[in-house]
């Protein structure tokens, strides 16, 4: 199988003559004598002069790169670099805004029972989100290697605690859906191979839909705020006025209310998993963030305006989908235009979701965390197809198995507990790595903050409200432990996977990125 391989991903030949075996048993490549190619697996990276870069203290010592041991421009298979500064706010806010706005922004009002604080919340989800990702944006441009979390937690703790990030983050990925009927399913499986056929079949494919179908969105967003607008100059600002009569809700309900709105801002660091393929990340990385998170929360802030100047609060809470009641009150014959609008929402954001949870997987496999396969890229396309289709299995179980409401606070809960490690890394990072480079720095200031709430998020509801599933959630993530000693920490590989890589690799037409096989 292996000659097999070699007869149809090489690309020079007579340059695959040079595999070795490592310890692990896993294909490597080896320097060629003469021509200075590489091969692994069948794949070819022309040798190119090492960087040699030095660190900010002045001393002129060389310092070690944080990136992972990832694809190069130098190898003949990597994951180039297509994502503009546009495709990358197109990203962020194609990813952000999903159905959630559209069909039930009244989870606020049910857990706060007040229109001003589910307001307020609001809002101080969308800050927290911004804060998070400009704390982001410094991890993403000191290590530019796709993974996001997974590869900050790689620097600062070592390989334990990134392997359990990627074993939830696997693990706990779900597409949106809606209630478990049997053609609302099917609809959403559809939806699942048609966007796993576009991100496999080019990337630029890939980012041309979140771009068109971000683009769709915003003109939904603006005809839901232009419609308030109209309601509101007609004098209908009632149910604005004393906005904070209710009662306040408890510290426990507050945490699970920012739960709710926190999952509508989800996504706001997605573009930092695929930091490998942003054109010059260190300038396009945080410029996204900057643009697109105050994007998002002023569309939602204003969404949520025009829905009270429309309707009553308790209207909302009844209304099973709030943006088709607002339309059939707003737009009259017009009002197909919501329904259509949740569509292209929901589509758009789970193909950004996709897109960046595929290269999860890439990252975490490339060192060893996950099947070697998962790292694999087409030979031709230069995407990491075997990551995408499999999170798309994985999406597609979710949705057979249930609805997403009793995902919510399972994920929300477990999510913030990484986000505020990944908060920490960086505060650990400025002491054990204070010379490296930084080409964005935030205020030390910032991720302090985002550890904080990170730790009021995670513990407010167990204290307040304890329930069984987060003792699940906990138990979850550190049953990762029970795969990492035996397969990743002692290195033991079944021998049968060998030859269930190459199966694949010939099934999928895949190949290692050249320094992919390099782990050690």
């Amino acid at each position: 199988m292996r000659d097999k391989i070699s007869q149809l991903f090489c690309l020079q030949k007579n340059a695959c003559k040079n595999n070795t075996t490592d310890n692990r048993g896993h294909n490597v490549p080896t320097k060629a004598a003469n021509n200075g190619t590489m091969c692994a697996n069948g794949t070819i990276g022309t040798e190119g002069p090492e960087a040699t870069e030095t660190d900010s203290s002045g001393t002129g010592r060389m310092r070690k790169p944080l990136e992972r041991n990832g694809s190069t421009q130098n190898d003949a298979v990597h994951l180039e670099r297509r994502l503009g500064l546009f495709s990358g706010v197109a990203l962020i806010v194609g990813t952000m805004i999903g159905s959630g706005i559209f069909v039930s922004p009244s989870g606020l009002l049910v857990r706060t029972g007040s229109v001003g604080v589910s307001f307020v919340i609001w809002l101080a989800c969308g800050v927290l989100s911004l804060l998070g990702a400009l704390a982001y944006a410094e991890l993403g441009t000191m290590n530019t290697s796709s993974g996001a979390e997974w590869a900050y937690f790689m620097d600062a703790y070592g390989p334990a605690p990134a392997f359990l990030f990627s074993w939830y983050a696997v693990e706990a990925f779900v597409t949106e859906c809606d209630p478990p009927r049997g053609v609302v399913k099917m609809v959403a499986l559809v939806a699942i191979v048609m966007i796993l056929f576009v991100n496999c079949y080019s990337v630029n494919l890939g980012m041309a839909v979140q771009n068109v179908f971000t683009a769709a969105k915003l003109v939904a967003v603006v005809i839901v705020i232009c419609g308030g607008a109209w309601k509101l100059m007609q004098g209908n600002t009632q149910h604005l006025s004393n906005a904070f009569n209710g009662p306040m809700p408890n510290v426990g309900a507050i945490a699970t209310a920012f739960y709710t709105g926190l999952w509508a801002y989800d996504g706001w660091n997605n573009l930092n998993y695929v930091t490998e393929e942003i054109q010059n990340p260190s300038k396009n990385l945080p410029r996204s963030i900057i643009i697109g998170i105050p994007l998002v929360t002023l569309c939602y802030a204003l969404i949520n305006i025009s829905y009270l100047a429309a309707m009553s609060p308790q209207e909302m809470i009844e209304s099973e989908a709030v943006a088709v009641t607002f339309g059939n009150r707003i737009l009259g014959a017009m009002a197909w235009l919501m329904p259509l609008s949740v569509t292209i929402s929901t589509f758009g954001s789970a193909n950004g979701t996709l897109f960046a949870a595929g290269r999860l997987c890439f990252a975490a496999s490339r060192e060893g965390h996950l099947l070697d396969i998962l790292s694999y890229v087409h030979v031709r396309r230069l995407t990491p197809a075997p990551g995408l289709i499999f999170h798309s299995l994985i999406a597609s179980a979710m949705v057979l198995h249930g609805t997403i409401d009793s995902l919510i606070d399972f994920f929300s809960f477990t999510a913030w507990i990484f986000y505020g490690g990944a908060m920490l890394a960086l505060i650990v990072m400025r002491y054990t790595k204070p010379n490296y480079p930084r080409p964005y720095k935030v205020p030390i200031i910032i991720p302090v903050v985002v550890l904080v709430i990170s730790i009021y998020l995670v513990a407010a509801p167990i204290f307040e409200t304890p329930r069984i599933e987060y003792l699940y959630a906990l138990l979850f993530i550190f049953a990762g432990l029970i795969f990492y000693v035996p397969f990743v920490k002692l290195g033991m590989t079944p021998r049968f996977m060998n030859k269930v890589t190459l199966f694949f690799q010939l099934l999928l037409e895949v190949v290692p990125t050249s320094s992919m096989a390099m782990f050690e």
